[in-house]
């Protein structure tokens, strides 16, 4: 397995880019990296080149650039060689901690969509509170805006895959994300997407779900336009981060008594941390395109590099990307 790394993206690379990729090279010895980006910057924090190689370039895609003119403009940023690296067959799976907007345009432009699929979408896994190691997939947190119904049913079939494939749920459940369980509850496009994945055979559609099920693990997979997605994780995200914040004002305003509590439960408020803490599930996966294409927050640290890379090893693995072109092709095959 050979991953291509965009070493330049992210707020804090490449220093945490490097330092996760060593801890990854460590534990998976069947893997290679393939770091892009500049070779001085980066040999600063590789103490260890054990299945890491170094492709230079001076040049890379910013957070403020327009993803579009970048990915057409700068053909030697370390994102875009990565990506070409993917479309070559050099590499199996690109990662980057860069610029979103910029990673999916070379997902789509460079590495190319999944035949049959119209509109790949960004899934991530969400905690499922109350269950050990327990997650739910969404999609789409953010590629698509503006989705047909058609899009939606393509990720109940692309959510399927992967909670089949590479988190091991049989038969796992699909819920449509919608302002009530219903079935003529929403608008327009969500209860026609209702109509098609209830039509749909291959799934295990369970219906519409509401946003409080979410985290409380009323599906194993919930579908719904980028727009909707998008709002969905930042929301989660911002509670989670929120209410820590409240209970570690709790603590420190109210006291002695409080504060002595705050220590006896110390271990506890650290694991609901863990819990909530959505990056030890992996990044988002542009899924639907030609090979595996995953982002991490662009703040992110070494771990969650670690355990994006992780992700990665479990796709590849699972060999999810073939089946699911093997699937659309027969699909596309009967329609003809």
């Amino acid at each position: 397995m050979k991953i291509a790394v965009d070493a330049m993206g992210g707020d804090n690379a490449p220093k945490v880019i490097v330092e996760g990729v060593m801890m990854a090279a460590k534990e998976f010895k069947d893997m290679e990296f393939i770091l892009y980006g500049k070779e001085e910057s980066i040999r600063k924090y590789l103490t260890d080149e054990t299945n890491i190689t170094i492709v230079h370039t001076d040049e890379k895609i910013a957070s403020d650039d327009d993803p579009v003119r970048a990915v057409r403009r700068k053909k030697n940023a370390s994102m875009v060689l990565a990506a070409q690296a993917v479309k070559d067959k050099k590499a199996d799976a690109l990662f980057s901690a860069g610029n979103t907007g910029a990673l999916l345009t070379a997902g789509l432009l460079v590495i190319g969509r999944i035949k049959g699929i119209d509109r790949p979408g960004l899934l991530v896994s969400l905690p499922v509170i109350g269950t050990d190691n327990g997650a739910f997939n969404l999609m789409d947190v953010g590629a698509n805006a503006d989705t047909k119904p058609e899009n939606i049913h393509q990720y109940a079939v692309l959510g399927s895959y992967y909670a089949q494939f590479v988190r091991g749920v049989k038969n796992p459940k699909v819920g449509l994300l919608n302002n009530g369980t219903e079935e003529n509850k929403g608008n327009d496009v969500t209860k026609r997407a209702y109509q098609l994945l209830a039509n749909n055979a291959d799934i295990n559609f369970i219906g519409n779900v509401e946003a409080r099920e979410l985290l409380s693990g009323a599906a194993d997979v919930v579908v719904t336009d980028g727009f909707t997605g998008n709002a969905v994780l930042k929301t989660i995200e911002g509670t989670a981060m929120s209410m820590m914040k409240l209970i570690k004002n709790a603590v420190y305003d109210n006291g002695t008594k409080a504060k002595l509590g705050g220590l006896l439960l110390k271990d506890s408020f650290s694991n609901m941390k863990d819990v909530m803490d959505y990056s030890t599930h992996g990044g988002a996966v542009l899924f639907g395109v030609k090979a595996p294409v995953v982002k991490t927050h662009g703040s992110t640290e070494k771990e969650a590099v670690y355990h994006t890379i992780k992700q990665i090893h479990e796709m590849l693995d699972s060999h999810v990307i073939d089946d699911l072109v093997h699937y659309f092709e027969e699909k596309e095959s009967s329609a003809e």
